[in-house]
């Protein structure tokens, strides 16, 4: 989701080639200084693709991303562009367009490279989950609950509808996460939405659970990432004009949780269990490693954090990536931070 809406003027800058000594400072091994909380700390951050194009696209509007077959960084753009980056350098290697059915654009949120190589890409206009070929071709369209449609069709608000989407252990179940609650639910409560792959009809899906979650107040939940427990990495975000961003990562557990799929409101429910939610780090905490805004921030290192991937493991913990969504705004920044994260 867009979180400033009004778009500034900007100049864009140089090719991503002859940038990417824009990345923060390194660490092979953090130090102590580099922690946000006991659970989490930056090793470094990288401007290196900010305001820069790559074959004629603007390498920016980030909104997800994810690791490709062959070791390669998706980068998913909500301007309908899908980049492969080179997971070392950040360098753009090739971009692919997308689009819906009819030709036309996507605010696409949410990615997932499938175990075939092909990508699922959520749309939160309408909102929808498509399966998409290698160069962009549309291969399948999942079905949504008519409650998760944008109004008047369902009970979603545009814009704040499917942002995040990962693939559960074993591959089976696909999540997405809506950003904010639907009409007649509780302030606050998201509902995580479910597939299960079908094993008669080769890779599609059919829906399965449903689960609520509470985010903080104020807060939506642009991204999501499974763990191989199944357990979740939740991202919560939101921005306050004139203090700037709020970014926490929270550490979730569905397996628990209430079916809320029959459930129309979710408002004074007792019996509903909840996704658990556990904090590993308010952002605003971490050091900001020489960053600099171009707007107010509680913290430099912050902006409109929106992407978010499980890269691998070192350490003791797990390497997690994030991106910003610049928005394609003057005022805004394309940046990565490279996390540690204990769970």
């Amino acid at each position: 989701m867009r979180l400033r809406t009004v778009l500034a003027t900007f100049t864009a800058g140089l090719t991503a080639a002859a940038t990417l000594t824009a990345a923060g400072p390194a660490a092979a091994h953090p130090a102590a200084g580099n922690a946000c909380s006991p659970s989490v700390s930056v090793d470094r951050f990288s401007d290196a693709l900010d305001k820069t194009t790559f074959d004629g696209a603007f390498v920016g509007n980030l909104s997800a991303l994810a690791l490709n077959e062959d070791g390669s960084l998706a980068a998913l753009s909500d301007r309908s562009a899908l980049f492969r980056l080179d997971a070392r350098t950040l360098a753009p290697e090739s971009v692919v367009p997308l689009a819906d059915d009819k030709g036309a654009a996507l605010d696409s949120e949410g990615l997932v490279v499938d175990r075939d190589g092909t990508r699922l890409v959520t749309s939160e206009t309408e909102p929808s989950v498509r399966r998409y070929s290698r160069d962009g071709e549309i291969l399948d369209r999942l079905p949504v609950p008519p409650s998760l449609l944008v109004a008047p069709a369902g009970r979603a608000t545009a814009n704040q509808t499917f942002e995040g989407l990962t693939l559960l252990p074993g591959g089976r179940t696909l999540l997405a996460s809506m950003e904010y609650p639907i009409a007649g639910d509780s302030a606050g409560v998201v509902r995580f939405q479910t597939w299960t792959r079908t094993r008669t009809r080769g890779d599609r899906f059919r829906l399965a659970a449903q689960y609520a979650y509470r985010t903080d107040a104020g807060l939506g939940v642009p991204e999501v990432q499974a763990l191989a427990d199944g357990r979740l990495l939740v991202l919560e975000r939101g921005f306050t004009t004139g203090v700037g961003n709020t970014v926490r990562l929270y550490l979730a557990d569905p397996r628990h949780a209430t079916d809320t799929a029959g459930i129309e409101n979710l408002t004074g429910q007792p019996g509903v269990r909840l996704v658990g939610k556990t904090l590993l780090a308010d952002l605003v905490t971490c050091p900001s490693l020489g960053a600099t805004a171009k707007q107010p921030q509680p913290n430099p290192l912050l902006d409109n954090i929106e992407g978010m991937a499980v890269t691998g493991r070192d350490r003791g913990g797990l390497r997690v990536l994030l991106v910003s969504d610049d928005n394609q705004n003057a005022a805004q920044t394309t940046r990565f931070l490279f996390l540690h994260v204990r769970v």
